[in-house]
């Protein structure tokens, strides 16, 4: 075999191994796309059917029911237009509240009851880590300490 045959033949394999491994990478993104929905997508029957998705929403006050294993809880998911009720077993994230922003990930059942694997509680925009509020406090203290002396340095040169 000739030396360009032999390049040829290594280009042709190379190319052969990148589109492997692309088509390999396609596949497991596709396979772990899951769609996010408001509750009325969802009673309009946009939402896949026997595919894990995402529904999210506020949390309806005065809806969260445990049953008596004391562990599996119900509650009602609401976008304020159309209601669906979510059925979870398992732990309860701790900003998981009544009247607050929550996302579940699952399928939705026979009976139209959502079987939620996994809950997520979402938090406010105002939220901030505690090490970023103490940066941003800080910050706000030496700007108003800074702006406190330009003004006392202002103060004395009019006089």
């Amino acid at each position: 075999m000739k030396t360009r045959h032999k390049r040829i033949a290594l280009i042709v394999g190379g190319l052969a191994v990148l589109g492997l491994v692309v088509a390999l990478v396609l596949n497991a993104f596709q396979s772990n796309l899951v769609f996010f929905f408001s509750p009325t997508q969802v009673a309009a029957g946009e939402a896949p059917k026997g595919k894990p998705f995402r529904i999210g929403g506020m949390v309806r006050e005065g809806s969260i029911k445990r049953e008596a294993d004391g562990v599996t809880l119900r509650f009602v998911m609401t976008d304020t237009e159309k209601d669906m009720t979510v059925a979870y077993t398992g732990i309860l994230p701790d900003l998981f509240r009544e009247g607050k922003g929550a996302v579940a990930q699952g399928k939705l059942g026979e009976d139209g009851v959502f079987i939620a694997s996994e809950v997520l509680a979402k938090h406010d925009e105002n939220y901030m880590p505690p090490e970023a509020a103490k940066a941003v406090g800080d910050a706000h203290e030496r700007a108003a300490a800074n702006k406190a002396a330009i003004e006392a340095t202002a103060k004395t040169i009019k006089q």
